[in-house]
């Protein structure tokens, strides 16, 4: 199959491009319960041809059922590693959704949830925890100045705190059939490792407006000072080059 070939399945994609520690598990759960809707998790696959798009697919069967007169499969990427390049999706129809969460509160919950891991991990660091999140900004950043696909934006704390103002802006997007609803299934992977948040929180069906408190983290003003600036400015350009954004 060439790169410019078309998937030989029947369904549209949703992709929402984001980073770690950005409500995408809340999001996925919340599009994935949708009846239209099917995927929920984090697939780490990338998306260069339309092969990729008959591989996730043929993941997503491996481990769960598609619904009965569903339209979409939904995928997140949330890392530099994993590429979206809807160029090369030949003519599959896309709907595509891109957020950001502020950085401090968003680093300190990638540090917090690496640190608790039995092994040392390179995300436990204030410093490189900063770093990944100023570096996939900046790639988010990339694929609105070139994508030749539109997308909407949302701040991702919207997805917590005002779900009842994002979540109809959602559906429109995506032109579902019903709305979006804050509550949501758990699913046969839901809190596994690799596919997204692992907490009791994600358990419980609904959205938990309790916000964590990650006072005792410290960041270096350096690096939070780079985060910030990488915040601003790329959440700028994304706003403006959106067909439609939520913000805050």
């Amino acid at each position: 199959m060439n790169s410019l070939s078309v998937s030989s399945d029947p369904y549209a994609r949703i992709f929402l491009l984001s980073h770690m520690r950005a409500y995408t598990s809340l999001a996925g759960h919340i599009l994935g319960s949708h009846p239209q809707i099917n995927g929920y998790y984090e697939m780490h696959i990338s998306y260069e041809d339309a092969a990729a798009l008959d591989r996730q697919l043929e993941m997503f069967r491996q481990g769960d059922v598609l619904k009965a007169d569903s339209r979409y499969l939904f995928d997140k990427l949330l890392h530099n590693d994993y590429a979206l390049k809807p160029e090369r999706l030949g003519a599959a129809e896309l709907k595509i959704l891109v957020s950001l969460a502020e950085p401090e509160h968003t680093i300190k919950s990638i540090v917090h949830l690496f640190a608790q891991k039995p092994d040392p991990d390179l995300y436990a660091s204030p410093v490189e925890a900063a770093n990944y999140y100023a570096a996939r900004v900046k790639a988010l950043a990339d694929f609105c100045r070139t994508a030749d696909r539109g997308y909407c934006y949302f701040d991702a704390e919207l997805l917590q705190a005002a779900p009842e103002r994002l979540l109809p802006r959602l559906t429109d997007w995506l032109e579902l059939d019903s709305p979006l609803s804050e509550r949501y299934e758990v699913f046969s992977q839901t809190g596994m490792a690799r596919r997204g948040d692992t907490s009791e929180r994600v358990r419980s069906g609904r959205i938990d407006r309790t916000r964590m408190d990650y006072s005792h983290i410290a960041i270096p003003e350096e690096a939070l000072s780079a985060a910030r600036e990488a915040y601003r400015e790329c959440r700028e350009l994304m706003i403006a080059g959106a067909v439609d954004s939520v913000a805050v």
